[in-house]
């Protein structure tokens, strides 16, 4: 794709294009790789050293090993404001997709994030550039967005001390985000895939969740001679299941009640009556008091199965994530998309409404501002095998030029626009209460 020069952009705004032109067939070779070798989350042991090792050739000092496998490192001087710039290391669990990689598939796109991220640090920084910031930017490559299951939680937690079942929030809890002030994210487009756009912008409300294991304990028994000295620990927790089912009349729409389970394991043998059983599910709503609320409902549920069946059962609940408030987008965001193409499809994100998926990106908004937006260039479901990208400019390259655009708008100019956007926000926790919460949730 040739350079684009659109009038309006400064010196460094065009050097930041050009750099990132110049490296377009970098990128895309990168792309592909990361694209074609998903990691679980907490796993992510390939693409966090390919991570390292290209913020190295870039001149940056790289910590590693953070929450297992998170890399980070800081550009820029001074005492101004410190803007990470976030990418995610982690593919999920879609062994039917075509470019699926130890049953691991990137069908959520966090592979573009990451090119996205190393995109736009290798035009910040290029000397010139680096120079124009007035303050600080930190490459934040991030391990396990996908919420991870209990086997895994319980695997990262025993092995390396992870509590969260989330990266960021494991980040923050061990205080990485510390000296960071305001984050920008980005994603494929989760809302509105159909809409043609080649970027949108904004935060969406999200729901938040919390995580929700049921061990359900009944007693063993011949499955043909003798059942009747069993107690059938498979079948309470498909009793606790209709019940769900029952109770979902009682989810108020403008809530956003999500509640989704699944069986990891529903017995030892075929002729033995199952006596162990486990569900893992996420309890998701739009805010923290109807998570709680929906929660305790879904408890009786399990509770209540497992005494008519004459089993027991304990349930242990593990941190999520926070719901994400709406940010719509300020100008500063129009008015960098403005300068990559009259030709390009801008919009904002659809306001008022709330995408009932969730995030880790919602405990970042916990604790600081976040700008955020989506690109396009991919078609199918999000988390399937469908998922695939269909322009491969718009999917990645474009997402690297507007990251490095924020960036450089945000710090530019004594760092005005940063100021400006991290005074307009009011976090709703501090980065200790967070921590305190971490540690009450923490199974």
């Amino acid at each position: 794709m040739p350079d684009r020069v659109v009038d309006g952009m400064d010196k460094t705004e065009k050097r930041i294009i050009s750099i990132i032109d110049e490296h377009a067939e970098e990128l895309q070779a990168l792309a592909n790789d990361i694209y074609t070798h998903a990691e679980q989350g907490y796993h992510e042991f390939r693409t966090a050293e390919i991570t390292a090792e290209w913020l190295k050739k870039l001149g940056l000092d790289n910590k590693t090993g953070l929450a297992i496998t998170g890399v980070k490192a800081e550009l820029g001087r001074g005492d101004g404001p410190n803007v990470a710039l976030i990418g995610e290391l982690d593919g999920l669990a879609c062994p039917d997709h075509p470019c699926a990689y130890n049953g691991f598939a990137h069908s959520c796109g966090h592979y573009a994030q990451m090119v996205c991220m190393l995109g736009a640090a290798l035009a910040l920084c290029d000397p010139e550039v680096a120079e124009t910031l007035d303050g600080k930017v930190t490459f934040f490559a991030v391990p396990a967005e996908e919420f991870q299951d209990s086997s895994v939680r319980r695997e990262v937690r025993e092995q390396h001390g992870v509590h969260c079942g989330g990266g960021k929030c494991e980040l923050i809890r061990r205080g990485e985000f510390d000296d960071i002030d305001m984050a920008v994210t980005t994603h494929s487009h989760m809302v509105s895939r159909s809409s043609g756009a080649d970027l949108m912008l904004g935060n969406s409300a999200c729901t938040g969740f919390i995580g929700k294991t049921v061990y359900m304990h009944g007693r063993a028994a011949h499955a043909a001679a003798a059942p009747h000295l069993g107690a059938n620990a498979l079948n309470a927790a498909c009793l606790g299941m209709s019940a769900l089912g029952m109770i979902r009349e009682t989810f108020r729409e403008k809530d956003c009640v999500r509640v989704h389970p699944y069986i990891r394991k529903g017995g030892q043998a075929i002729n033995v009556v199952p006596s162990e059983t486990e569900l893992d599910m996420m309890v998701r709503a739009n805010t923290q008091s109807v998570i709680e609320e929906i929660s305790e409902k879904v408890d009786n549920c399990f509770k209540g199965a497992a005494i008519a069946i004459g089993c027991t059962c304990d349930i242990e609940d593990s941190q999520g994530y926070m719901p994400c408030p709406e940010i719509a987008p300020d100008d500063l965001m129009w008015e960098a998309a403005s300068l990559l193409g009259e030709d390009l499809k801008v919009i904002s994100i659809p306001l008022g409404q709330c995408n009932t998926a969730s995030t880790d990106v919602g405990d970042l908004c916990a604790v600081m501002p976040v700008m955020n937006f989506t690109f396009g260039g991919s078609s199918g479901d999000l988390h399937s095998k469908d998922y695939k990208v269909e322009d491969s400019y718009v999917a990645h390259v474009l997402p690297a030029k507007m990251m490095a655009l924020l960036a450089y708008r945000l710090l530019r100019n004594g760092a005005k626009g940063a100021k400006d956007f991290i005074a307009s926000y009011d976090p709703p926790m501090t980065k200790g209460e967070y921590r305190d919460y971490c540690n009450k949730m923490s199974p």
